[in-house]
């Protein structure tokens, strides 16, 4: 059983920085694709950012491609930097990880994909106000 927590949300202005962490607990394999999520209130849940743990290689979504990096802290801890945050960047945000083949994490496409499969944490909040 694995499980996924959160932290590092907050609440920053417009043009601030913020870094989540996710800590991570039981079955654990490089071959694991892990990535942040978030929602909005009345919007659909949106992948941000992936990286695949065995060459470490990742994915971003376009909106926030050049703010925002992903990275493994350790082989337990994946870590999403976030600057120059926007308004659009509030939600909440959930670390998700899941045994995916390489491509699928690495092109983006298990961000687009990821669903009921994939071991999901409760979520941290990030508020960008002003």
């Amino acid at each position: 059983q694995v499980q996924l927590r959160e932290s590092g949300g907050g609440s920053v202005e417009t043009g601030g920085s913020l870094q989540l962490s996710c800590e991570s607990s039981g079955y654990y394999h490089r071959s694991w694709c892990v990535g942040w999520f978030r929602q909005a209130p009345g919007k659909e849940r949106e992948g941000v950012a992936a990286i695949y743990l065995d060459g470490l290689r990742t994915a971003y979504a376009d909106s926030v491609k050049g703010r925002f990096t992903i990275s493994e802290v350790t082989v337990k801890n994946t870590g999403l930097e976030m600057s120059d945050l926007k308004t659009g960047d509030s939600a909440m945000y959930y670390c998700a990880a899941e045994p995916v083949g390489a491509s699928d994490c690495y092109s983006g496409s298990w961000l687009k994909t990821a669903g009921n499969s994939a071991y999901w944490g409760q979520g941290t909040q990030v508020t960008v106000s002003g």
